[in-house]
């Protein structure tokens, strides 16, 4: 049976999470489905930014690291977002980029698995991984004498062979949203003897989480996608506790000290968690971020992650559904898997001609996704949308495939200004 509008409508009316809503900004006449990508800015943001820069900035100036909580704001809102992720409090610290995050923990890692198991050499990791996590790993392959190995997903198990030092996997694969089963992902790597590094870019504050549940060894997330931290948010860092103080993290700057105010001439990395730290804490960010994490921390009081988990399936049923029935013979394909346990917060559809023209005419309508390029192979050009419970409803869905429908059907987006790429896509 056809879903309509007035179906959509009567969905809407019956969510109890639709009042999250009310806590963004979403500009007018904007349906917004690239939150995988930025998320939208909560209301709450500019104020607290306001307060951070007039306030604790400009008036209470060198006072704020004591007296504005300026020094424990990595540690306090990597305790929130510890909460998203199944980690316990002082596991989790919101610093630096997901990039420099994973650095350190692939070093720390790389340090361990050679202390326990010398003749271990290999990373393996998806070839279709997010690229800034393969070039750390390349790179750090390069310096230390590892062979970093790329397979594809249905290749992992049994690429864990007795050499292999660590298992690096992005949770939600950021072009298909296809999603690993943690748990046994985790249990495999184990019983083969290495260690396990989670990327939760596309998984923190978009599906539920259990870093501690998995017993996982190592992961690193972003702050600006599904955490609506704002565009460039601190990234944040776990480490088991059973690895943290084993090794230090290179970048073994000042605010990862056991005593940074002490400044002593050598360095000793504290205790836990905050030895991830590096150099100074950008405040107005972290502010920022705080203020998305808050979003996320509100849906506890409606189900918390588990409600926004119902909710984010139901929206991406919809959306293959409606895309099924209304947009037929335009050779559009699927690329995300149906399988809800296998499913991301988002739905990646191929086209073989135009995908990032098709991507840019529904922008131009109001209707914002992205596009990410394949690699002539066996991955194909992806038009990728993101549906973020907090604030997409089942309306946006219709109405979002209703224009995509359009475009198809009008050609439209084989107009010149639709094909002209620019640097971001």
């Amino acid at each position: 049976m056809t879903t309509t509008l007035q179906d959509c409508r009567a969905l809407d009316a019956q969510d109890p999470l639709r009042t999250l809503r009310d806590l963004f900004h979403i500009p007018e006449g904007t349906i917004y489905l690239d939150g995988n990508s930025l998320g939208v800015m909560p209301l709450a943001t500019p104020a607290r930014v306001a307060d951070v820069v007039t306030r604790e900035w400009g008036t209470d100036l060198i006072q704020s690291w004591n007296k504005n909580g300026w020094f424990v704001m990595p540690q306090k809102v990597g305790d929130k977002i510890a909460r998203l992720i199944g980690a316990a409090p002082g596991t989790v610290v919101a610093t630096d980029s997901t990039s420099i995050n994973l650095f350190k923990v692939l070093s720390a890692a790389i340090n361990l698995s050679t202390a326990d198991h010398p003749q271990r050499k290999r990373i393996v990791s998806e070839r279709s991984n997010f690229p800034t996590d393969l070039y750390i790993a390349e790179a750090l392959c390069k310096e230390r004498g590892f062979e970093l190995v790329l397979v594809e997903p249905e290749e992992i198990a049994s690429a864990l062979t007795s050499d292999v030092a660590i298992l690096m996997l992005t949770h939600v694969n950021y072009r298909t949203g296809a999603m690993h089963d943690m748990p046994a992902v985790t249990a495999a790597a184990h019983a083969a003897g290495a260690l396990m590094l989670w990327d939760l870019a596309h998984s923190a504050g978009a599906v539920p989480v259990d870093l501690t549940g998995a017993g996982a060894d190592y992961a690193v997330g972003c702050g600006y996608k599904y955490l609506n931290g704002g565009p460039g948010a601190p990234a944040f860092v776990w480490v088991n506790p059973r690895h943290t103080d084993r090794f230090w993290q290179p970048l073994a700057g000042w605010w990862g000290h056991a005593t940074p105010f002490a400044f002593t001439k050598d360095y000793q990395p504290a205790p836990g968690i905050t030895r991830y730290q590096c150099g100074t804490q950008p405040m107005i960010s972290l502010a920022a971020l705080e203020c998305g994490v808050d979003t996320l921390l509100a849906t506890e009081a409606h189900g918390g992650m588990a409600a926004l988990r119902r909710k984010s399936l139901a929206l991406t049923d919809l959306f293959i559904s409606l895309m099924n029935e209304r947009c037929q013979g335009h050779g559009i394909g699927l690329a995300t898997p149906l399988s809800h346990a296998q499913r991301g917060s988002q739905v990646c559809l191929t086209k073989d001609e135009g995908a990032y023209a098709i991507v840019q005419a529904l922008i131009a309508r109001g209707v914002v996704g992205d596009y990410r390029a394949g690699d002539s192979g066996k991955h194909k050009d992806i038009l990728r949308f993101g549906f973020t419970p907090l604030y997409i409803g089942f309306e946006d869905v219709w109405h979002s495939v209703e224009h995509l429908k359009q475009v198809l059907e009008s050609g439209e987006w084989q107009r010149a200004e639709f094909n002209q790429k620019h640097a971001v896509t």
